[in-house]
């Protein structure tokens, strides 16, 4: 983990159509973020997020993420009602961090590995369980 972990409250602006007022709420809408921003350091870790037409029928809500040494993410939700376009904004940053993670360290994912096919063994490499059985 890093020695100072990027947290919700530490990296997100705000943007268009959303006030400082509305800050606290958004920030506990998105502390489940937290566990996976912590992975990288707060001074590499920027969120931005805003809105369009905020509360009409054609809302946009947009959510964007800088990680250094990374592409940037963005998520976007239509949804109607303000409540779940951030959740859904939120949910999809989760899944693309997930991805984006996944592709960078196939080793910690095991249908990336490459494993070597079994060949022929060493002289001395005997399996545990032919050695137990000679000992009887």
């Amino acid at each position: 983990m890093s020695p100072n972990p990027a947290t919700v409250t530490e990296c997100l602006r705000l943007g268009a159509g959303f006030s400082q007022t509305d800050r606290n709420w958004i920030v506990a809408q998105f502390a489940t973020l937290d566990a996976r921003l912590a992975t990288f350091h707060a001074d590499a870790t920027e969120l931005e997020l805003s809105v369009k037409d905020r509360e009409a029928k054609g809302q946009k809500v947009t959510l964007e993420c800088w990680i250094a040494g990374r592409q940037k993410i963005v998520t976007t939700s239509t949804e109607e009602d303000l409540h779940a376009a951030l959740n859904d904004a939120r949910d999809d940053l989760r899944r693309k961090l997930n991805d984006a993670k996944t592709r960078q360290e196939p080793r910690n994912n095991k249908h990336l590995r490459v494993n070597t096919p079994p060949g022929p063994a060493a002289p001395g490499d005997e399996p545990a369980e032919a050695a137990t059985t000679d000992q009887r």
